[in-house]
């Protein structure tokens, strides 16, 4: 019983590292100079994001060229008035975090 709970505490403890790890991530790529976890700030929480697009597996590659390009001037803005600037982080950090932040919903 006892290797049980030593097996579960582990466990817990890996994935909730690396849950800490990707939102880490999102820091130092400026995403949480905008976005919070669960509240609109400059962009929309990203829990509205993956409540919007997790359904959508091909979503994260989407997200992760529209996040690396920013909004497009003339392009209908979905989150309100505030354009999106490029991120200027790896296509692959870029990635890890959206796929973070869709399990988030």
């Amino acid at each position: 019983m006892e290797k049980y709970i030593f097996l579960a505490l582990f466990l817990l403890t890996f994935v909730s590292g690396a849950v800490h790890a990707d939102q880490t991530l999102a820091m130092q790529s400026g995403c949480l100079g905008c976005h919070k976890v669960d509240a609109k700030l400059v962009g929309p929480a990203f829990k509205d994001v993956a409540a919007k697009y997790a359904a959508d597996p091909s979503e994260i590659d989407r997200l992760t060229s529209k996040v690396k390009a920013g909004s497009t001037p003339g392009e209908p803005l979905v989150w309100g008035s505030v354009a999106m600037p490029p991120n200027m982080a790896p296509p692959e950090k870029i990635k890890q975090v959206i796929e973070w932040v869709m399990t988030l919903q």
